[in-house]
């Protein structure tokens, strides 16, 4: 299940693909079961949350927070994306800015999923990861 929020007023994304997508992406990664929190924000609202979580005084494009909840459902964690720097690196990219938001669900996913690319070896496991769920939904990558 997913527990989808767009706080962004206009913000022109599609919701209801977006919904179905994170839906395909936790097939892919053998998590049919579990439930993801996604939440759109502003950079406003990011850039505060950065601050707090992660001591960054600036907004970023995607944040994961994983939770390991016992229980009957799986909730993997919350994945939360700012919609103005998306808006912002889709137009870098010269890519549709939903498909920016596949891009970021496939990120935050993973780091709610355990991955991290901090590390060289890390980093290679999780590009190749991205890789693999992005072709789960057709997204081309990278763009």
């Amino acid at each position: 299940m997913i527990h989808y929020r767009n706080t962004v007023a206009r913000s022109g994304v599609d919701g209801r693909a977006l919904v179905a997508t994170a839906k395909k992406l936790l097939a892919a990664a053998g998590e049919r079961d579990a439930s993801l929190s996604l939440t759109l924000v502003t950079d406003e609202a990011m850039h505060g949350l950065n601050r707090t979580y992660r001591g960054k005084d600036r907004p970023t494009d995607v944040l994961s927070f994983a939770l390991d909840s016992p229980g009957s459902e799986r909730l993997l964690g919350d994945v939360v994306i700012s919609v103005d720097t998306a808006r912002r690196q889709a137009a870098e990219y010269r890519a549709p800015l939903q498909r920016e938001l596949y891009r970021l669900l496939i990120h935050g996913l993973l780091h709610v999923l355990g991955h991290d690319h901090q590390q060289a070896a890390e980093r290679r496991s999780m590009e190749r990861e991205e890789r693999r769920l992005a072709g789960a939904i057709d997204l081309p990558w990278p763009y």
